[in-house]
């Protein structure tokens, strides 16, 4: 696919890793954990591979109860005991993540711009909330939209197109922003434009094809806009 900046009229944003950083959470696990790098690591690949798994059994959850399961199977596997509250300490991060540098001024960029702007999330409406209030850009999206209001995860295509439903756009006209290979090339599977950020110079995953579009900050898409 190759990128029609022409076309767009909305932009949507997946949240976790493209608008907060989730390995922020090392800070909280930190209090807890001698070496809590792997602890979070894991964390996050066993968050990423339930969604996943959830979708192909029909056994969804609220991805808060995800990473809850997710952060027990991690904590495990380093043989590392917490209590249950100590682990809900923990949790409660996802509510707080430290959040990049470019979000604010580049989404406000597009809004000037004339583009809507939305977030997509797997993330469950509280932390969606909470997301959108730390990150301090409620003036700034129109909304937010939960997989939890379909009861399905990324990438399944099903979610992409609720989405373009719910921001009332034509599916082939929305650029979907995410820094998860997997959440571009679901959007681009389910009709959108998606556009991979890669803040750190990672190697794209070699799997069905590129991004339509790639860049190192949402000031970049906004340029691709001309805005």
């Amino acid at each position: 696919m190759v990128f029609d900046p022409d076309r767009i009229e909305t932009v949507t944003f997946d949240s976790y890793s493209t608008l907060v950083d989730v390995e922020s959470v090392e800070h909280a696990l930190a209090e807890h954990v001698a070496n809590p790098e792997p602890v979070s690591t894991l964390w996050r690949e066993r968050s990423l591979a339930y969604t996943f798994v959830a979708g192909d059994l029909d056994a969804y959850q609220p991805f808060y109860e995800i990473l809850r399961d997710a952060l027990s199977a991690a904590l495990a596997a380093h043989d590392v005991d917490l209590t249950e509250d100590e682990r809900e300490e923990i949790l409660e991060e996802y509510h707080d993540l430290d959040v990049f540098d470019d979000v604010r001024d580049g989404i406000e960029r597009l809004r000037d711009g004339g583009y809507d702007c939305y977030v997509v999330s797997n993330g469950n409406p509280a932390m969606l909330d909470s997301m959108v209030e730390s990150a301090a850009i409620g003036d700034l999206v129109a909304d937010t939209v939960s997989a939890d209001e379909i009861r399905t995860f990324k990438p399944d295509a099903s979610l992409y197109r609720h989405a373009a439903e719910r921001t009332d756009t034509p599916i082939d006209e929305v650029a979907h922003v995410s820094a998860g290979w997997f959440d571009v090339q679901g959007a681009e599977h389910a009709g959108m434009q998606g556009v991979w950020i890669d803040r750190d110079d990672q190697l794209w995953e070699p799997f069905d094809g590129d991004p339509a579009l790639t860049i190192e900050s949402i000031h970049d898409l906004a340029a691709e806009l001309g805005v």
